[in-house]
């Protein structure tokens, strides 16, 4: 793992958001992209540099936030995008090759009913990419025990897990397994692809409604430091993964989540 980007909103929690990044980025020997991005809206009648501003506010914002955190030795660095913020990610990406996006789960969001904010949301949505989002106030420790849910034991993917693979190599940490029997599920994704009978310490079967049932019956018996579950097209969350904002009512968890893109 080499390059981590950070997505940066509000002040209160882009301080925490960083700060949990830069201390995992240590560990992890990784670079910290420090990412915002803005647009502009023109006006007829405008003189002055409009664009120019912007981007010299935003990458003060950007280093009034860095300045504000332990940097701990990571090399930190800023970037500032005009325009989308799902299209600046995946340009991102493409140049400098990101490993792991660790976001605020509230992000912008003031509302205290909304766990995912539009920010996460958007990028769990529209990007390919491994996100870690990161729980308000949450601070970091090492990871040592990841209770990792899902409902097909099927992975296609052969990039998918490699975050996954990696924080259990670098932590030495235990995974969990739980898989969820849905109303849907059939007898294929009850076996395990080998890539997850690798990583497994213990697995639990469980039959309920909803995935998310099924976390909620089994988490405090596991008691995790992560949650891990899979993006995708049928699966845990596919309901949520369809909207920009995932409320605490439809789900909530107070460690990180770790959110993998699956096939």
């Amino acid at each position: 793992m080499k390059n981590i980007l950070v997505p940066i909103g509000s002040t209160e929690s882009a301080q925490n958001t960083l700060q949990f990044a830069i201390d995992f980025a240590a560990e992890v020997n990784a670079n910290i992209l420090v990412f915002r991005a803005y647009s502009v809206q023109s006006k007829a009648g405008v003189m002055i540099n409009v664009n120019t501003i912007i981007e010299r506010e935003t990458n003060l914002y950007l280093r009034a936030i860095v300045n504000s955190v332990d940097r701990k030795n990571v090399t930190v660095n800023l970037i500032s995008a005009k325009g989308s913020l799902v299209d600046s990610v995946e340009a991102i990406d493409n140049e400098l090759n990101v490993d792991l996006i660790i976001v605020g789960a509230r992000s912008n969001s003031i509302k205290e009913e909304i766990f995912l904010g539009k920010t996460a949301g958007k990028l769990v949505k529209q990007t390919d990419l491994p996100i870690l989002a990161v729980p308000d106030g949450y601070k970091y420790t090492p990871v040592k025990n990841i209770l990792m849910a899902f409902n097909s034991g099927i992975v296609k993917s052969k990039t998918a897990l490699r975050p996954l693979q990696f924080i259990v190599k670098k932590f030495n940490c235990e995974v969990n397994l739980l898989q969820v029997k849905t109303a849907d599920y059939t007898d294929e994704d009850l076996v395990l692809s080998k890539e997850l009978e690798n990583l497994k310490s213990s697995l639990t079967i469980t039959e309920n409604a909803t995935t998310f049932q099924g976390v909620l019956e089994h988490f405090q018996k596991h008691q995790p430091d992560m949650l891990c579950v899979f993006r995708r097209k049928r699966g845990f969350f596919k309901k949520l993964w369809e909207k920009n904002t995932v409320l605490k009512e439809e789900f909530y968890t107070n460690v990180p989540l770790l959110i993998l893109k699956g096939k």
